[in-house]
């Protein structure tokens, strides 16, 4: 890249953009990056194979945010917190069906109770075992007491069995919608587990790919991978591609480019710009 160019050089890109992903930067304060003392020296296959790691890394992330984000999870926890609440409406609408049934014993004794007294009186009536007219005319005053009193605990009784009858209906409305809640979560269960199960071979497959990739190269630059790519969002180690850095994506200027040609190949290159390891590759353009 021509310095004198001015479209895209670092030197510019200061002035107007900080450059990269803005969560890699913070907006005040300088980068936190490792500190490194003297420069970092690797084999140059070793900073090849770097690439095969961050690229199985990568991967491996992916198949994580995956699995911590599959559409069953949101679908599972939303009609879990519905079939919550069907659960305590149904457990309340049982409570007030037991009341009313309660309620409703109470009615059909109390009838039952009047009903045998008036059954009682009039046999007495009926026997001859009443003679004084009096104690007939209070009889019959009692008898005519205790049909008004049976037709009012009647009315009373229809009333809590039309309550009886309301409210069982509403029970069993919330049972079924239980039970077929109950449906659906086993169905969104089978589903996520079945996807789960899919993901975790695959990640399975990834992590053990991991150590033969791994085997052999030198801890400090391991080391250094481990800690950028702990801060850098998973992204410790990038290929530098037409004279672009493969983690911020921002192209390289002139100098930046005239200390990377000089450096040994054995010498571990850092963007500028985002700190990352930068790969030289054979399509780094230099």
């Amino acid at each position: 890249m021509d310095l004198a160019a001015g479209g895209g050089g670092r030197a510019d890109r200061g002035a107007g953009r900080y450059g990269g992903d803005p969560r890699e930067h913070p907006r005040d304060g300088p980068l936190e990056v490792p500190d490194l003392g003297a420069t970092l020296k690797a084999d140059p296959f070793a900073q090849l194979k770097l690439l095969d790691v961050q690229e199985l890394d990568s991967r491996a992330d992916q198949l994580r945010h995956q699995l911590s984000h599959l559409p069953e999870h949101e679908a599972i926890a939303t009609l879990k917190a519905a079939r919550a609440d069907l659960d305590d409406r149904a457990r309340d609408a049982a409570i007030v069906v037991e009341d009313l049934a309660t309620e409703q014993a109470k009615v059909d004794a109390d009838v039952e109770q009047v009903k045998t007294r008036r059954t009682r009186d009039r046999d007495r009536m009926d026997q001859g075992l009443i003679t004084n007219p009096k104690d007939l005319q209070r009889m019959q005053h009692e008898l005519e007491s205790l049909e008004r009193r049976i037709t009012s605990l009647e009315d009373q009784e229809l009333e809590v069995m039309e309550k009886v009858e309301d409210a069982q209906r509403e029970l069993d409305t919330l049972t079924r919608q239980v039970a077929e809640a109950d449906e659906e979560l086993a169905t969104l269960t089978a589903a996520r587990d079945e996807k789960s199960s899919v993901i975790d071979a695959q990640l399975a497959e990834v992590e053990a790919q991991r150590g033969p990739a791994v085997e052999g190269m030198p801890e400090p630059l391991l080391t250094l991978y481990d800690r950028l790519r702990e801060q850098k969002g998973g992204v410790g180690a990038a290929a530098l591609r037409a004279r672009e850095c493969g983690g911020c994506r921002l192209s390289l200027d002139a100098a930046e480019l005239a200390t990377i040609r000089a450096a040994t190949s054995d010498e571990v290159i850092r963007c500028e710009e985002c700190q990352r390891i930068l790969v030289r590759t054979s399509e780094s353009g230099l």
